[in-house]
């Protein structure tokens, strides 16, 4: 596995495997131990998920050391604020089965996240959380969060792949030292991403499955993808992409695909924060 160093000087796997809509306890924790023993070491997963306990129950069968692991999860904003914060962390940290997080996220950039990252500033400081970051904030969202508090954020979760690339995004973040990581890296499929004519062009060459083509554009990008599956033969695939690298000709091919669109939704749609602040 390679890693990125991250801006607290704490090393993060180059990919990860996420675990979002995996709500079956059994087929969760076999997947996450698959996974683990796959190859991967940074697992994903959140409050929101609603699968903590299933992805701890992985991490306990499978058969690595658990400072070989890098675990994220995330905050809901059912929980911002300092007091609040502190015992959702308490909780998941229970249901993981864990003693400590190394990265713990504000998974949406509303409610009273000064007090969550004041928290997490404080869990940090107790050695329960090794780097703490944010999920989905915009530049402005992560910037502000920045400069009134002490710690910079190591990590901005945010949706990245070829048909929303976020190519400002990612310099600015690049440029302010925030490690950008990409969640629906395959967009889900959709638009037949799996069927697309330049990225299935640009794996023939390299011999490569069109998933291997996104996952290594992502981090010559210098970005964590995450990738989900619950076949274990996929996951090593998704694994073996560090045998090759993409041409700046396949860079560009890939960086034309751009729609610049969220395949999901818009974070700053009012409508779409009510649907978040009621989803619990």
């Amino acid at each position: 596995m390679q890693y990125f160093t991250l801006n607290d000087g704490n090393k993060m796997p180059v990919i990860g495997f996420g675990t979002f809509q995996m709500t079956d306890p059994e087929e969760c924790a076999k997947a996450v131990e698959d996974a683990i023993n796959s190859g991967y070491r940074l697992i994903d997963t959140a409050q929101s998920y609603f699968n903590e306990e299933a992805v701890g129950k992985g991490i306990a069968n499978a058969n690595v050391p658990r400072e070989d692991l890098f675990i994220t999860s995330k905050l809901w904003l059912s929980d911002t604020g300092y007091d609040a914060t502190k015992k959702a962390f308490e909780t998941t940290l229970k249901k993981l089965g864990l003693d400590y997080l190394d990265l713990y996220l504000i998974h949406q950039p509303y409610g009273d996240n000064f007090g969550s990252w004041k928290a997490m500033e404080d869990l940090q400081k107790e050695g329960k959380i090794k780097s703490i970051g944010v999920s989905n904030f915009y530049n402005d969202q992560l910037a502000n969060l920045s400069l009134f508090n002490d710690v910079k954020p190591a990590v901005n979760q945010i949706e990245v792949n070829p048909w929303d690339q976020q190519i400002e995004d990612v310099k600015f973040l690049k440029e302010y030292g925030v490690q950008t990581e990409a969640w629906a890296s395959f967009a889900e499929g959709k638009h037949d991403i799996f069927k697309n004519p330049v990225l299935q062009e640009i794996g023939d060459k390299y011999h490569k499955s069109i998933g291997q083509v996104i996952l290594r554009w992502d981090i010559q990008r210098g970005i964590i993808p995450l990738a989900k599956s619950s076949r274990a033969e996929r996951m090593q695939e998704n694994l073996a992409v560090f045998d090759f690298e993409l041409s700046a000709e396949d860079m560009k091919l890939i960086e034309k695909l751009d729609k610049k669109e969220s395949q999901f939704f818009d974070h700053r749609d009012p409508k779409m924060i009510e649907r978040l602040i009621n989803l619990h």
